[in-house]
């Protein structure tokens, strides 16, 4: 019987961000990556799947329901099976909490990329939830932050991100790949990994590192 074949997600959390980096440096004008403040909560957690897009605002005219009705109804919208982001557009506050995370995590998103902070840190450790993110503090967004613009476009550093856009992260940091680049993306980093993997054999039997280099074109 033939193995059910791969998606697109599981291939793309079968590679490492510095690959995807290499392969998208050779034809993007663009800038791709993620600023480095921007951090794992966990060691050794890794995160591919399709963006879902939002952002946020400060305000201190609202009132704790404001946020409560307009957070609860993110939560439960999120697509299943993506990675969330969000441009909080602040450097203050938690945008991220142990039961937020907790329902994410068990409604199926991936993970979650803030270009803020988060809280209850331990807890979200603890539950295995994958979240990158600038700071932890316990500062609440209760009746002074609503996250609004669900599945529009953000830019994160020099970095835009649309809905159906690919994320990959993990320990070095976070790249965002177009979604119509995506598929070759994927490929291509795939055939650079299994060089990678040649070099390093060839090394390991002895060779000299130039040589692997001459040989296969990639170290």
């Amino acid at each position: 019987m033939n193995a059910t074949p791969r998606t697109l997600s599981e291939r793309l959390e079968s590679c490492y961000s510095a690959a995807v980096h290499d392969v998208m440096c050779q034809t993007s004008k663009d800038w791709f990556v993620l600023p480095w403040e921007i951090r794992p909560l966990s060691a050794g957690m890794t995160v591919a799947g399709p963006a879902y897009t939002f952002r946020g605002r400060i305000d201190d005219r609202i009132t704790p329901h404001d946020t409560y009705m307009a957070w609860t109804e993110l939560l439960g919208d999120i697509p299943p099976g993506s990675v969330a982001i969000c441009q909080p557009c602040d450097h203050r506050l938690a945008h991220m909490g142990e039961l937020s995370a907790e329902t994410l995590k068990h409604r199926g998103v991936k993970g979650y990329v803030v270009d803020g902070g988060c809280r209850d840190a331990a807890f979200i450790r603890r539950i295995g939830f994958p979240l990158w993110c600038r700071y932890a503090t316990p500062a609440d967004i209760v009746g002074c932050w609503l996250p609004e613009g669900f599945g529009e476009p953000i830019t994160i550093g020099d970095v835009r991100v649309a809905s159906g856009d690919y994320l990959i992260a993990d320990d070095d940091g976070v790249v965002a790949i177009p979604a119509g680049d995506t598929a070759r993306v994927v490929e291509e980093t795939e055939a650079l990994m299994n060089r990678e993997n040649h070099v390093r054999a060839a090394i390991l039997r002895g060779m000299h590192p130039k040589e692997a280099y001459m040989k296969f074109g990639k170290f």
